[in-house]
Formats: C-alpha cells, sequence, structure tokens
C-alpha cells in the first residue's frame, strides 16, 4: 500500500518524536531500530525510506530534543516574575531528575553523545549555545564578557548536579546535590548583579 507525502511526513515526524524519548530513556546504543520504530506505531521496513541511517534519526531526535528543551526553559521563564529562579525551581528538582524520557537530553544523553559522530553531537552544541543564551539574558549585565563565563559555570552545575541525583541511590545525597546546585548557581547569579 502506498502512502501519501502528508502521511509519511507524520509518520517521519513520529518517529522523530518518539526517537527523541526514547534515546533519552535508553540511550543511542541502547535501543535498535526496531523499538524506535515500534514506539512511534510503525515496522522497521519504512525505515530507510525516512532516514539514511541510524545516525540520521539520533541527529533529528537530539535537535528535536534539545530544541524542545530550550523551548521549556523559554516558557518558564517567560511565565515567572522571577525567571531564574522558575528556571531553577524546574530543572534542578526531584520531578525533573525523574523524567528519564521527557527530561533534559544533556543530561540523559552528554555522556553518550560524547561518543558519537559529528552529526549527532552538532545539535548538543546548538542546544548548549542555546540555553548559555537564556541564562545570559537572564542576568544583569547581560553584555559583560563575565556573564557568559557565569552562564557556563551555571550550566555546568545544573547538568552536572541532575545528572549525579539520577544516579545516586541513597534519596537524600541525591536531593542534597539538587539543592546544593541550586544554591551555588543563585550565587553566581548574585555576583552579577553585584559585579
Amino acid at each position: 500500500m502506498r502512502v501519501s507525502r502528508a502521511q509519511a511526513e507524520a509518520n517521519r515526524e513520529a518517529v522523530i518524536n518518539a526517537a527523541s524519548r526514547l534515546f533519552r530513556e535508553h540511550g543511542f546504543d541502547g535501543i535498535g531500530l526496531k523499538d524506535l520504530m515500534k514506539g512511534a506505531g510503525l515496522t522497521q521496513g519504512g525505515f530507510y525510506k525516512q532516514f539514511e541511517s541510524k545516525d540520521d534519526l539520533a541527529a533529528q531526535a537530539s535537535k528535536r530534543a534539545m530544541e524542545h528543551a530550550t523551548r521549556r526553559w523559554s516558557a518558564v521563564a517567560a511565565a515567572s516574575p522571577d525567571p531564574l529562579e522558575a528556571l531553577i525551581e524546574l530543572y534542578l528538582s526531584p520531578g525533573h531528575r525523574e523524567e528519564k524520557s521527557d527530561g533534559c537530553p544533556l543530561v540523559a544523553l552528554g555522556a553518550d553523545a560524547a561518543r558519537q559522530s559529528e552529526e549527532v553531537r552538532a545539535p548538543f552544541q546548538d542546544g548548549v549555545q542555546a540555553h548559555l543564551q537564556i541564562l545570559e539574558e537572564l542576568m544583569p549585565e547581560a553584555e559583560s564578557p563575565k556573564t557568559y563565563g557565569k552562564a557556563m559555570a551555571m550550566l555546568s552545575l545544573m547538568v552536572g548536579a541532575v545528572t549525579i541525583s539520577r544516579i545516586l541511590n541513597d534519596e537524600e545525597m541525591s536531593q542534597r546535590f539538587l539543592e546544593a546546585a541550586a544554591n551555588e548557581v543563585r550565587r553566581i547569579a548574585a555576583s552579577a548583579r553585584n559585579a
């Protein structure tokens, strides 16, 4: 049965969306094409009509995940009278720690992405830059060269804390990592105000 162009595009989008979640949950090498396609409600047979390779899908799924994360940050910041605090509370929370398939792709796939092709790593670099831009815009003196470095430190703390908190079996220690990072991110932001 021949699939219409519109249906083929809808199928492609479904595969990218499913892969975005499934890669974050299982890692790039932790799930095969059959299960990726099944996650989108399709059979494996149509994969190569839609994508050049698994790397091609991984790159597109990573781009989708990073764009979603950036939009989420922007929406949370825009909806709050204290945008930076809202981001801290969203990102460095037990809820986000538990969001394996829909949470931050930097946390879920960062170490895994470092071992992938340039094609797969490129969306992560773009996403990191977008996250840094948001953090930088939320700090006073946004034009200061020091602000970019502070945004880099803040993002590193946030991603690292969630990563470590996901690894730990000890719930109390996991929570302490999130809280310590939140306090340090607030301190860095306050130092930008006082600079």
